[in-house]
């Protein structure tokens, strides 16, 4: 068992690693993916990291041990959570976009997360998402795993509470970027309402209001299929900086 137990430890530590930034990272977390399967991939992980990610020798103590279960997972939920935050951002335009388009009652269930969530939000969750397949961000992350280990390495995690603020710092980026995403398509359904109102004072015999809802929607579609062109480089932007957060996430728990 003496023999075992450095192996078993530096499988241990880095399975929670790999494991905590399995629960959360954009398509490694899908719920489409089942746990059977997210478990043989974490063991391939494993495996494939052991060779090059050196573990320190640690004490051996029930305290010690879980102080490092916990440290690890906590920083791979947190690595995991800076780029789902990407993906957040998008359902959220989605949700403001659908709300503009009157189709904030027009949900069914989102296969990311089994929620009822609108059209639209999954919808923009799912352009997302091909844009990480397509950028090869999952690249970008599984490598961001791998440095991990070195930039700061097993039993030296420190769970502060700068760390706690940066995350949530990158959650206010979440919001910010999903307005942004939403914001031409709001722009256009607002001017659309302004000029209905106008219309509807100025001459209170036209209906106006029986026509705002589809005027809004064709305009709606319109500037939707124009924004979706322009969003590849705003994505490109987004994961850049989210990756970037990781980076700052590690430095803090370092």
């Amino acid at each position: 068992m003496n023999i075992l137990e450095p192996f078993l430890l530096h499988a241990f530590a880095i399975g929670l690693r790999v494991a905590g930034l399995m629960t959360f990272a954009p398509f490694f977390g899908s719920t489409a993916i089942t746990p059977r399967l997210k478990a043989i991939l974490t063991i391939a992980l494993v495996a494939l990291l052991y060779p090059v990610c050196s573990v320190p020798i640690l004490v051996l103590t029930p305290f010690a041990i879980a102080r490092v279960a916990l440290t690890e997972i906590t920083l791979g939920l947190a690595i995991g959570l800076c780029l789902q935050f990407v993906l957040e951002a998008a359902q959220i335009a989605g949700q403001l976009a659908g709300f503009q388009f009157a189709f904030s009652l027009v949900n069914v269930i989102d296969p990311q997360t089994n929620v009822d969530t609108p059209v639209l939000a999954i919808f923009h969750q799912l352009i997302a998402l091909v844009f990480i397949l397509q950028m090869n961000v999952h690249h970008w992350l599984l490598r961001g795993v791998v440095k991990s280990f070195e930039y700061v390495p097993v039993g030296s995690v420190a769970v502060s509470l700068p760390t706690v603020k940066g995350l949530f710092q990158a959650a206010g980026g979440m919001w910010l970027a999903g307005v942004q995403i939403a914001l031409p398509l709001l722009l256009a359904t607002l001017l659309i309402d302004i000029t209905v109102g106008f219309l509807s004072k100025a001459s209170p015999q036209l209906p106006v209001l029986t026509l705002s809802v589809p005027l809004k929607s064709l305009a709606g579609y319109a500037v939707l299929a124009i924004s979706i062109s322009l969003w590849p480089g705003f994505f490109e932007k987004q994961f850049a900086h989210a990756l970037g957060w990781t980076e700052r996430v590690m430095h803090l728990a370092h």
